[in-house]
């Protein structure tokens, strides 16, 4: 009630304004005669002056005198004949002076019901963030978010590479405690587009690895959940983020994810905060920083803040290594042929990194590649000569020791 007492209020000092101008307009209005009269009134008054102070002499004083004053009975004589216009005139000012005023007020009114809310309370800086957090606590789970979503059509893929991937089924079913068989189960199982049996895989990985569980892990598993349920971040993956952001602080995935989940929940200021520092965190080559740089801009707009995307940097050249795509693909080729696609791309990508060096994303990716083939003595050299190579880079190296548990060449 407060509120519109206010709304009203303005609106008709905003019309009384209006009222006013137009009644001084109309006040100071009147013929042209009239107005004559007190031009010629005046010269008289200022010839007596200047005869007083002996400008003009007493002769051209009267020349002067008579000719205002025959102005004078001119003008007096146009005024008498001129009809008074005063009554219309002033009635139509009144009346356009009251519609003017319920236009302000009732225009008001009618652009607040359809473009305000009524009755809503007001948003102060608090009851936004109390929003935010209900939000956030009331949010759908995994299951609904996962039900809620569209039936896909599955993935096209070679009978040859989906007769793998079950006999890898079987496999582990048979092996329940191999942490390396489901960590490959789950990697699988997302390059065949089954994302909730990859992050179940993913989830049985940090179970046998219990305490052992490293933060990239916890990030992997939050990430497949999230790619399960379309990029929304369900609570149990928000409580897969912040374990693996209690282990690890820069784990730069866990840092992107905990951001849109900020953002989802109404709280754009702390996505903002999470992604600028990431951004600058780097390494610019990270997977996870060319997402931040398509959305960052328009996160500062939805938190208020003036910020300009600073330029990519140059980073290490992209990974020559076999990703998942590439995995994916040489399905179509027959069991020889692939093996040399990928030990192809093995001793390119290793060859690069032992005459120009890497980033630990790439280290990692060589030692997988590695396992995957079966090259365990190899790997665990490359192992060991990426631990001496980023000796006191604690992320570098959990990223490195990550990827030996899955090639099962760690220590």
């Amino acid at each position: 009630m407060t509120f519109w007492i206010i709304v009203s209020l303005m609106a008709l000092a905003a019309a009384a304004l209006l009222v006013l101008a137009l009644m001084r307009a109309r006040s100071g209005a009147g013929p042209a005669a009239a107005y004559d009269l007190r031009v010629y009134r005046d010269q008289l008054r200022e010839v007596d002056r200047d005869l007083a102070r002996g400008v003009i002499g007493e002769a051209d004083a009267e020349r002067t005198r008579a000719e205002v004053s025959r102005r004078i009975l001119a003008a007096d004589a146009a005024a008498r004949k001129s009809p008074d216009r005063s009554g219309a005139p002033q009635a139509v000012t009144m009346v356009t002076a009251v519609g003017l005023a319920v236009m302000v007020i009732a225009g008001s009114v009618l652009l607040y019901r359809g473009l305000g809310a009524p009755g809503y309370g007001d948003l102060g800086l608090r009851h936004r963030i109390e929003m935010a957090q209900a939000a956030r606590e009331s949010r759908p789970d995994q299951g609904a978010a996962e039900a809620r979503m569209p039936a896909l059509p599955p993935r096209e893929l070679d009978d040859g590479y989906k007769a793998l991937v079950d006999k890898l089924r079987s496999t582990v079913a048979s092996r329940p405690e191999d942490a390396r068989g489901h960590d490959l189960l789950a990697q699988h199982e997302a390059n065949s587009g089954n994302f909730p049996a990859a992050y179940a895989a993913k989830a049985r990985v940090i179970e046998i690895r219990g305490e052992d569980a490293t933060p990239q892990d916890y990030a992997e598993y939050a990430e497949l959940m999230i790619m399960a349920a379309d990029g929304y971040v369900s609570p149990q993956a928000e409580r897969a983020l912040a374990a693996a952001l209690e282990r690890d602080r820069g784990n730069g995935p866990a840092r992107y994810y905990w951001g849109a989940m900020m953002a989802q929940t109404g709280r754009p200021d702390i996505a903002f905060r999470i992604w600028e520092e990431t951004l600058r965190a780097g390494p610019p080559d990270a997977y996870w920083i060319a997402p931040i740089r398509g959305q960052i801009e328009d996160m500062a707009a939805r938190a208020g803040v003036d910020y300009a995307l600073p330029p990519a940097t140059g980073g290490a050249p992209m990974l020559a290594g076999p990703n998942s795509e590439d995995m994916a693909a040489a399905a179509d080729m027959t069991a020889e042929e692939r093996q040399d696609m990928i030990r192809g791309m093995v001793d390119r990508l290793s060859d690069r990194l032992a005459s120009d060096g890497g980033s630990a994303a790439e280290w990692a990716r060589l030692i997988g590649a590695l396992g995957v083939l079966g090259e365990t003595d190899r790997a665990r050299a490359i192992h060991a000569e990426a631990q001496q190579t980023f000796a006191g880079d604690t992320e570098a190296l959990a990223q490195i020791e990550a990827a030996a548990r899955r090639a099962g060449v760690a220590e």
